[in-house]
């Protein structure tokens, strides 16, 4: 497997500094990692149109020498009007596809049901969105680019929901993203989930929480309630709770080799976040392989 970093796990430091998208990608570099995750949407830090920016994004990466394996954005196509939405993110399938970006990942809907007025199950959603979703990735390998999903959003976050939805796709150009640690927002164990999806994982994200139980007192600032109301904290990977290492190790032992993208998301300095994080997904990474 190879190693690579969200720039969404540098998001904080885009807000309070002058820290730049570009350079993420030198720190990354810097960091010894193989791959750079682009997450982008449809405004851009400089004023330039998302497509300039990637371009720019990309050439720099191709300039220090380090790849890039996925485009992320967001997407919602639990609406009234799903064709908006589809015309939207095949326009960065687009930009990915003439990046050379061979894997995009957008979200399937929020944690809401927005414009909608009947019985709230997630069958209803997965009848809606699944045709929506075959269709942009139909279009996406037209363009040589492959769409994917996450575990991500409380509404299609479970892990049989995610498998109803990849049976109601089906669509062999549309894969799983998994993200170890989400699994804990809706309050299962995320190893067995993990496993429940293990054939169809197109890329991988490392994320890590701390999680307590809602039985205890609230711990406090930096807690999130899970959809069963245990509190979850995000931290700096390998720190928490997450069975990352036995994850990891059955995701490689299933026949995946690709791409595991560092998400930090935690409270820690981001710079700590992302250099720990790192440090401890290659030890993983080089213990797994056997290096």
């Amino acid at each position: 497997m190879k190693s690579c970093i969200s720039t969404y796990s540098y998001h904080r430091l885009y807000v309070e500094s002058d820290f730049t998208r570009f350079d993420a990608i030198d720190k990354t570099k810097e960091l010894g990692c193989d791959g750079i995750e682009f997450v982008l949407d449809d405004t851009t830090p400089d004023g330039s149109t998302p497509r300039e920016h990637a371009l720019a994004l990309t050439a720099h990466a191709k300039e220090v020498g380090i790849d890039v394996p996925i485009y992320t954005t967001g997407a919602n196509f639990f609406v009234a009007d799903p064709e908006r939405e589809i015309e939207r993110v095949c326009k960065h399938i687009d930009i990915a596809s003439e990046c050379g970006i061979p894997l995009l990942r957008h979200d399937i809907t929020y944690s809401y049901y927005p414009e909608y007025d009947g019985v709230k199950t997630y069958q209803h959603i997965i009848e809606a969105v699944a045709p929506v979703i075959s269709k942009v990735a139909d279009y996406a390998k037209s363009k040589g680019v492959m769409t994917c999903s996450e575990n991500h959003g409380r509404l299609m976050q479970d892990s049989n929901r995610m498998l109803e939805l990849f049976n109601a796709v089906n669509n062999k150009n549309y894969g799983f993203l998994c993200d170890i640690g989400n699994f804990g927002g809706v309050d299962e164990d995320c190893f067995t989930s993990v496993s429940r999806l293990m054939e169809l994982i197109v890329h991988v994200h490392a994320k890590d929480c701390f999680t307590r139980s809602g039985m205890s007192y609230n711990p406090g600032r930096g807690y999130n309630l899970s959809r069963g109301g245990n509190y979850r904290r995000a931290t700096i990977f390998g720190h928490g709770d997450v069975p990352s290492y036995q994850i990891l190790n059955a995701i490689r032992a299933s026949g995946y080799n690709g791409y595991v993208s560092l998400e930090f998301e935690g409270m820690e300095s981001v710079m700590d976040g992302v250099t720990i994080g790192s440090e401890n997904l290659h030890r993983m990474i080089r213990d797994i392989e056997g290096k």
